[in-house]
């Protein structure tokens, strides 16, 4: 029998105690009451109040509130049947209902499931069901060109040689709608349908399985609706809202209103936990997509396992995997994973201003696609020019910014694209974004972009390459959707093509630190070096003036090697040392004689640069404010 929310239904087992919350209620035969929720076997049933038997302390409370209130009882199944009269009165109603409507609604087609057949299979008929018959013979009186009723009747047998054919699955489903063996009756209502198409299970095995197929797709379905309206009156229950619910994958659970509670809870506390600013509108808390699948997952179990095949996705033999031409394997090399950069935001000594712009423009829109889901102004930037003097840290910065976003990081070099055989340049540009879409989120990483997207001149090949990319990027523009970034790093932005400059919006300037940026990229790089006591990390940064961050690398590394060359000095003269000596501020004022700064403060190439970024970068003057330490370009 195939039992649903909301059917009515009899108790046909023995008499059962039932115990809920310290109340017993005692219950016989025939008592009535309507499916709460079916798993498996078990079915949850609300009975009627007032027809169960109580005690005598409960005949003294019976208008108390706690004897009121609707009680779940869960049996099995076969300790319930459909209540046919319960079921005829609601057809009744809804029947004249319909009568009422029919003339002002035509053309009109009416479907009546087989429900409404099987309601006069009751081995007792009931006035209700002669009520319901007459009326549907007066819809029939009356019926006109501009109305169409059809109904549906399923028909099978337990245990008939056609069942037997069907796979466990098929009969499994249809158990619940087939009539027992030697039935012959004909329903009173089947009869005024004279016009009989009978739709047969395919008997060809390829046709059968396809039919098994649709039969589970529309299960599944089901299942998925029912659980996604659970889910929507919850959420409008507690104030709250979710973009793109539909997204959710729970057509493989039945989720019961205990269970759902729970995943919003869930839902509701890992958004409220990870965000700084909470997302409300129309006074409605919003729970981004993400937290919802999270919660879904836990309900599930399946947390580990989906760590698991994430963790197996990002395996290199699975980036290999995804590489699906000759030309995209050609990339596999350049692609960095997420969790394998090792560089974060902490690793970029200052640059504070650069941060919150990258932040804003690439992180934010990452990790809550659902506020630049709406309108134009608000898409999601694809395309950034890091811009400044050699050794300020351009890449370094674009590691830190796919590792924070969660992105993996594709390297591309004008080498890795450039090939002698007519046409390959234009595919591998081509594989480019094919590859990217494919590990997507991902950051594409050019460096020296000028020297692959420069201005277009005599060189037909190099011209041909700039127009692959700026069609395989535009295509990128036109998908919303594609988390893809593309970042430009260069020392000279003025050789880079027109087209090329207006695909990157956002042109952000690196220059030279000042004072005290570069003592802030200092203690990054010598946090972990043991330094002698009172070292002043300002005293030094004021004697390093002109040093990029990659400057100052080198200039620690010169100093911290001093005093391994007085270790390896003192050893071969036989004088016992235990360890090697701290760091003295001396070693770095000696070591400057042999690290110089790369870039000249008041150099032309970098007053060019200025130039430029007043004229088409983010405008920002003041170098103090973008610098990049810790790690060279």
């Amino acid at each position: 029998m195939l039992l649903l929310t909301g059917d009515r239904v009899t108790y046909v087992g023995k008499g059962l105690s039932i115990i809920e919350e310290m109340n017993n209620r005692f219950f016989s035969t025939g008592q009535r009451g309507e499916v709460y929720e079916v798993k498996g076997e078990s079915v949850g049933v609300v009975f009627n109040i007032c027809g169960l038997k109580t005690t005598k302390t409960e005949k003294d409370e019976t208008n108390t509130e706690a004897s009121q209130q609707a009680v779940v009882t869960w049996l099995d199944v076969e300790h319930v049947s459909q209540d046919h009269d319960a079921r005829t009165h609601d057809s009744l109603i809804a029947m004249e209902a319909l009568y009422e409507v029919l003339a002002s609604q035509q053309p009109l087609i009416v479907y009546f499931p087989h429900s409404y057949l099987g309601i006069s299979e009751s081995r007792y008929n009931t006035h209700q069901e002669e009520l319901l018959i007459g009326k549907m013979k007066n819809i029939f009186y009356q019926l006109s060109e501009g109305l169409v009723m059809i109904c549906a009747e399923n028909k099978g047998e337990v245990g008939s040689k056609e069942m037997e054919k069907f796979p466990q699955s098929l009969k499994k489903y249809i158990n619940g709608v087939q009539f027992p063996r030697g039935h012959q009756q004909v329903s009173e209502m089947s009869k005024l349908f004279t016009n009989v198409v009978c739709i047969k299970p395919p008997k060809d095995g390829d046709l059968m399985n396809s039919f098994i197929k649709l039969i589970e797709e529309h299960r599944l379905t089901l299942v998925s609706q029912g659980n996604l309206s659970t889910l929507r009156k919850v959420l409008e229950e507690h104030n709250l809202s979710c973009t793109n619910l539909e997204r959710v994958n729970v057509k493989d659970v039945i989720l019961t209103r205990e269970e759902v509670e729970n995943v919003v809870g869930w839902a509701t506390n890992h958004y409220l936990s990870t965000c700084s600013l909470p997302c409300v509108s129309e006074e409605k808390l919003h729970i981004p997509l993400e937290s919802m699948k999270l919660a879904i997952l836990r309900l599930k179990g399946e947390e580990e396992e989906e760590e698991e095949e994430t963790r197996y996705k990002k395996q290199p033999n699975s980036i290999k995997d995804l590489a699906t031409c000759d030309f995209e394997k050609r990339l596999v090399s350049a692609v960095v994973l997420s969790e394998d950069i090792g560089v974060k935001f902490d690793d970029v000594g200052s640059l504070e201003n650069v941060k919150r712009v990258l932040y804003e423009t690439v992180i934010l829109p990452m990790r809550r696609p659902e506020l630049f889901s709406h309108g134009k102004l608000l898409k999601p930037c694809k395309g950034i020019l890091l811009f400044g003097p050699p050794g300020t840290g351009k890449t370094l910065v674009a590691k830190a910014l796919a590792t924070e976003s969660g992105a993996n990081f594709i390297n591309i070099t004008t080498a890795a694209i450039t090939s002698k055989w007519l046409g390959e340049t234009e595919n591998l540009t081509r594989a480019i974004f094919t590859f990217a879409s494919k590990l997507a989120p991902a950051i594409i990483f050019i460096d020296e972009v000028d020297s692959l997207l420069g201005a277009r001149g005599h060189n037909k090949y190099d011209t041909s390459r700039l127009n692959e990319f700026m069609a395989a990027w535009d295509g990128l523009n036109s998908k919303e959707s594609e988390r893809i970034l593309v970042i430009g790093a260069t020392n000279r932005p003025f050789d880079l093509d027109e087209a090329v400059i207006r695909r990157m919006p956002r042109r952000i300037y690196v220059g030279l630190p000042d004072v005290e940026n570069r003592s802030k990229i200092l203690e990054v790089l010598l946090k972990k070096e043991n330094l002698e006591s009172g070292f002043s990390f300002e005293q030094l940064a004021k004697a390093t003036e002109g040093y990029s961050g990659s400057d100052l690398k080198n200039l620690c590394s010169a100093a911290a090697y001093r005093s391994v060359q007085e270790f390896i000095e003192q050893e071969s003269k036989g004088e016992g040392v235990a360890a090697l000596r701290p760091l003295h501020f001396n070693d770095f004022i000696k070591s400057k004689a042999k690290v110089k700064p790369s870039v000249a403060h008041n150099a032309s190439s970098t007053m060019k640069l200025r130039e430029w970024n007043e004229q088409y970068g983010e405008g920002v003057a003041e170098e103090t404010e973008l610098v990049i330490g810790a790690k060279r370009n």
